[in-house]
């Protein structure tokens, strides 16, 4: 059998064993655009605008529908209602972690974001080192500006078109190269520079004194280390102080930048955020999470920024425990499961003119503060982001703190101010901008 022969029938087989799999797990999942063999509906989607072309497909489909990343079925789940009944009414069933194989080839399985963006990077960063390690950076500490910028560079590129084929097509990442290398060389950076920390920790730990988390974590594993089983390894730590550091970091930091630019290209809305803030705090004291009950639009404000920024418009991919009936389409154990926050975060019914940046939208006819169910922006369920709380409080303190002592100055007129994110895959990225901030 000459080369040419072989490669032609090999094609063949897995163009015909993808039609297989793809009709005969699809029994009875819910209906969805038709794939190509091997490729799926990868390239029917617009990797640059994920959340478009889930509502496109919402349009045709109805708010639950089936795409073929690759070869791989994945359950998209559109709108409040489909998103809401899936994580909070059958919140078990849903609550498996769906697959993200670039982030899990990093972690081998282990666990699975002048120009602000330094310095609101360090507020949230060193919150989390104070956390993880009982004490904070200064600012020009070496080892810390390289973690920043590790960290900073990998959600740029997790938001890439690139990274959204490669979590789609695993297999080629072993063989091509590409940014997804950057990610893991970052990863390992990171993860490296945390192990030594540990290191570190178990030379100085006292038992009857634990003075941060890795010290608790150490404490913890002495107690269990006749378990050879034990889940309480060196390697688990690192990866869950690296997801810590990942998810604590960025993603706040990332809204604090965004939130600012939108509070420039609204002054209306910075003027009467600072106006309740010299009310109800004045200028000789620090905020403090008390003074949040009674600054209803400040508040409104900062619940609006994250809906209408939408940082992670497709959640983090979810998995179903088990086969489940939902919506009278049955979806088999193990399927990925995409929530489209967008759909929630963006719905008109809720949200009027929900393209539009509005604390309105978070307050009542007397101007009191207004909660909603369709707030979701840490996702919901079994798998809500466990930092909500930390998060909220760091979003309240430092957009206050800086509201109370400077005027956002802009370098271009607000109506020329783009807030579009440039990047809109895995995370929601805001454009590169510069501001000046002017003391009050």
């Amino acid at each position: 059998m000459d080369l040419v022969t072989f490669l032609v029938l090999t094609l063949s087989s897995l163009l015909l064993l993808s039609l297989w799999r793809q009709s005969s797990r699809n029994g009875s999942l819910p209906p969805g655009p038709t794939g190509l063999p091997i490729i799926g509906n990868f390239f029917q989607l617009d990797a640059k605008n994920i959340t478009q072309s889930l509502t496109s497909f919402s349009k045709v489909y109805g708010p639950v529908f089936t795409l073929h990343f690759g070869m791989k079925p994945t359950v998209v789940l559109h709108g409040y209602e489909a998103v809401k009944e899936a994580l909070i009414d059958h919140g078990e069933e849903f609550s498996d972690r769906g697959s993200f194989p670039v982030v899990e080839k990093i972690n081998k399985g282990l666990g699975s974001p002048c120009d602000p963006t330094f310095i609101l990077g360090c507020v949230p960063c060193n919150v989390i080192c104070s956390i993880i390690f009982g004490n904070r950076f200064e600012y020009k500490d070496p080892d810390f500006l390289i973690l920043m910028k590790k960290l900073n560079e990998n959600i740029k590129i997790l938001s890439t078109p690139w990274i959204q084929f490669c979590n789609s097509f695993p297999v080629f990442t072993d063989y091509f190269p590409g940014s997804h290398k950057t990610v893991a060389k970052n990863f390992d950076y990171v993860k490296t520079y945390l192990l030594k920390k540990i290191e570190e920790h178990q030379v100085s730990l006292d038992v009857t004194n634990p003075q941060d988390f890795i010290d608790y974590y150490l404490i913890k594993q002495k107690q269990v280390n006749h378990n050879q089983h034990s889940e309480f390894t060196l390697e688990n730590l690192a990866t869950t102080v690296n997801d810590l550091f990942g998810a604590g970091t960025e993603t706040t930091s990332t809204t604090l930048r965004y939130a600012l630019l939108l509070l420039m290209k609204y002054p209306e809305v910075t003027a009467k955020v600072q106006e309740e803030i010299h009310r109800v705090i004045g200028k000789h004291r620090s905020p403090c999470m008390q003074d949040r009950s009674h600054m209803p639009y400040t508040d409104a404000m900062i619940h609006e920024v994250q809906r209408f920024i939408d940082l992670f418009p497709t959640n983090l991919p979810h998995a179903v425990t088990c086969d489940i009936k939902f919506r009278n389409y049955v979806i088999p154990k193990g399927t990925t499961v995409l929530t489209s926050l967008s759909s929630v975060l963006h719905d008109s019914k809720e949200f009027p003119n929900p393209e539009m940046f509005d604390p309105g939208h978070f307050l009542d006819e007397n101007g009191n503060f207004k909660k909603s169910d369709y707030f979701m922006p840490f996702s919901a369920g079994k798998r809500v982001c466990a930092g909500e709380g930390m998060a909220r409080m760091e979003l309240f303190l430092v957009l206050t703190t800086i509201l109370q002592n400077f005027k956002l100055k802009s370098l271009v007129h607000p109506k020329d101010i783009e807030t579009s994110a440039v990047l809109n895959g895995f995370a929601s990225v805001p454009p590169f901008y510069e501001l000046c901030f002017i003391p009050l």
